[in-house]
């Protein structure tokens, strides 16, 4: 469930500070941060210390690469005037939490973690046998978790990153959440609703524990969500109360899928630097032409008069998302057909990504060349991070006995 309210919305989204940005990451998550900016809260971090979890025996560059995604960041649009742009490590909650967290995170839970085991597998050139590497999802949670995010943007292979979220979550709120006088406070919440809402409240709560309605369940929620007399405690404390748990400390994320769940790489797998197959997001338009010229085709086409099926083309992949449907057609038929050579096909891509390019250099400039405002972006983000996060570590500290 989603237990923040639809008008206290907040967003948790994030990328690892390990090199240059690509094509992937333009699409599949900047593209949607710049729409998402001017629909909720957002908070954009810089994960550094994520970056360690794979860069711990070489971190010379992690500072760099945090200051030149960045300014990647705002060229392709993020704005700071609608978002909170900071650095992970420079909020020092999110390693306490994750401390925290990793107390009650049954370890198998994070070996069944589908993207532990595949990176394990085809990262041969790093050791990744360590409790950073291990133990990063845990950190991730604390990511979300420390800001209360109700929506985490993702691609489909991270679902499974957010289900376990909502696991941990879930873990915590069930230790945590019912203090001794629990039913006292609902019970004195639900007068704070007043006669008529506190009948309705009643109902649902017999009609959802007594029956198993789930519409009730929804109903509950939507009455909660409207009642803004009751502080956040107490609709939290009312919430668990519906449900038959405790007090919703840390709530649940929901997963928000974006629109291009997996960008492809030059070789057809997803596009990551740990495969080395990207284009930079700010890649040089020689450099740019040079790899679609080279990225392997349809392997039935050995000759130009050889026709092709585009299905089995990573080429496709990039027309999917760069083509409109003429030229989309254009291709279908032209390579199945051997009405058109490799190249022809390749030729309107390039003249596409090096326009879209073409606008991320030139704002990228205006900021390179003005460090001291970005300084001041990151500065004025890691400010209004700290805020949120001081808040929800003190009430995590007091339920676990440390207050």
């Amino acid at each position: 469930m989603n237990s923040i309210s639809s008008h206290h919305q907040r967003i948790l989204s994030g990328m690892r500070s390990t090199g240059e940005l690509h094509l992937g990451h333009y699409h599949g998550v900047l593209k949607n941060w710049i729409k998402l900016q001017h629909e909720f809260d957002c908070f954009f971090m810089a994960a550094d210390l994520h970056a360690l979890t794979t860069d711990y025996a070489s971190p010379k560059n992690i500072e760099k690469n945090t200051w030149n995604m960045i300014v990647d960041w705002l060229a392709a649009g993020v704005n700071p005037g609608s978002a909170h742009i900071f650095i992970q490590s420079r909020v020092p909650e999110h390693a306490e939490l994750h401390l925290l967290l990793s107390m009650l995170t049954p370890l198998g839970w994070l070996e069944r973690v589908p993207t532990y085991k595949d990176q394990l597998m085809k990262i041969k050139d790093k050791d990744l046998s360590t409790y950073g590497f291990l133990g990063y999802p845990v950190l991730q949670a604390a990511d979300i978790l420390l800001y209360k995010a109700g929506l985490v943007p993702v691609g489909e292979d991270q679902v499974a990153h957010v289900e376990l979220v909502r696991e941990i979550a879930r873990r915590f709120n069930h230790l945590y959440g019912k203090d001794e006088d629990f039913e006292e406070k609902a019970e004195a919440a639900i007068k704070k609703l007043g006669k008529k809402q506190a009948k309705l409240y009643r109902g649902f709560l017999k009609d959802y524990q007594e029956k198993g309605e789930h519409e009730a369940l929804q109903k509950g929620r939507a009455l909660l969500e409207t009642q803004h007399q009751l502080s956040f405690n107490d609709r939290e404390r009312l919430l668990g109360y519906l449900e038959g748990g405790g007090k919703i400390i840390l709530p649940e994320p929901e997963p928000l899928l974006t629109e291009v769940p997996m960008f492809p790489g030059l070789d057809g797998q997803k596009m990551s630097k740990s495969y080395h197959n990207t284009i930079g997001l700010r890649e040089k338009p020689e450099s740019v032409e040079k790899k679609i010229r080279t990225m392997p085709t349809d392997p039935a086409r050995v000759r130009r008069d050889d026709p092709g099926d585009p299905k089995k083309c990573p080429v496709w992949e990039f027309h999917k998302i760069y083509s409109d449907d003429e030229r989309k057609a254009w291709v279908q038929k032209g390579c199945s057909s051997a009405g058109i050579g490799c190249i022809d096909c390749k030729k309107p891509l390039i003249a596409s990504i090096v326009a879209e390019q073409a606008k991320i250099h030139e704002r990228a400039a205006e900021f390179v060349d003005n460090p001291d405002l970005v300084r001041s972006i990151v500065a004025e983000g890691c400010e209004a991070a700290r805020d949120f996060a001081r808040d929800t570590i003190e009430e995590v500290k007091e339920v676990m006995g440390l207050g």
